[in-house]
């Protein structure tokens, strides 16, 4: 029968892991935005939940792409504003003062222009989106993880899109989309933080997209040893030295008590 642990041996665990390796590499997932009220993308087996995605190159090419998109941000929009800034993705771990921090898929805050590359809070274009379709005022939202909701299909025939402001052209939020690639440099960054570090822990993510994953795989690689948090199986369990399936909100916040007092058990 297996060993049951409780959250705070998980906690303990976590916290040993990280005395023993101060420059541990953290990559952070969906899954550390569930306390705020928004919803991750994947069941535990790593389904993805719901309806298949926009795609980057999609978006860029299709005005009723676009216009299914901004539909269902504008009604989204109010929830990711105001969820409650933990320890999280999407924005949040800078609203919760984290240091550090290097978002690999952007942040869904800024839009950017595809003509002229121009960027904008998204707030702003939150203030085009309302003024220019009423009509959606007041909309029931179901949130979904991107910081959108589901919206009806007849409210997207007469959807006004946002446009930039310096010239007109097509806005896009400023986040990786499927089918796109982190930038390079971006890329670079991160790699280079991966070289540097004595470990790598996982939270909130199922790793199932190669971007995160890679990560695993070049620690593996350095012989470097890997912890995760996550609620439901990852692409790299074979891999981790440390596999906890809780819930991050759970055990993170013991680890810490447990660090400041001077770390858990080995």
């Amino acid at each position: 029968m297996a060993e049951a642990f409780t959250v705070h041996d998980h906690a303990a665990r976590i916290a040993a892991f990280l005395d023993r390796r101060p420059r541990t590499l953290v990559l952070t997932g969906a899954g550390l935005s569930t306390a705020s009220g928004i919803p991750d993308y994947r069941d535990r087996d790593g389904t993805r939940r719901g309806k298949p995605p926009i795609h980057g190159p999609d978006f860029r090419k299709s005005e009723a792409v676009q216009r299914r998109y901004w539909a269902r941000s504008m009604i989204g929009w109010p929830v990711l504003a105001q969820a409650r800034p933990t320890q999280n993705v999407d924005g949040l771990h800078g609203q919760a003062g984290s240091h550090g921090v290097l978002e690999l898929h952007g942040n869904i805050h800024t839009v950017v222009c595809l003509d002229c590359s121009a960027l904008f809070p998204r707030a702003f274009v939150q203030g085009q989106l309302e003024d220019f379709n009423p009509h959606m005022a007041g909309a029931n939202a179901t949130p979904l993880p991107d910081g959108d909701a589901s919206v009806e299909p007849t409210e997207l025939a007469r959807f006004r899109l946002p446009f930039c402001t310096c010239c007109g052209g097509t806005l896009m939020p400023h986040v990786v989309f499927f089918g796109d690639n982190v930038p390079p440099a971006r890329t670079a960054i991160a790699l280079e933080q991966m070289e540097r570090a004595d470990a790598l822990l996982v939270v909130g993510s199922s790793l199932m997209v190669y971007s995160g994953f890679r990560f695993c795989r070049m620690a593996q690689a350095a012989g470097k040893p890997m912890a995760a948090i996550n609620l439901g199986r990852t692409r790299a369990d074979e891999l981790l030295d440390i596999k906890i399936e809780e819930s991050a909100e759970r055990v993170l916040p013991l680890a810490l008590e447990l660090l400041t007092r001077g770390a858990g058990p080995s």
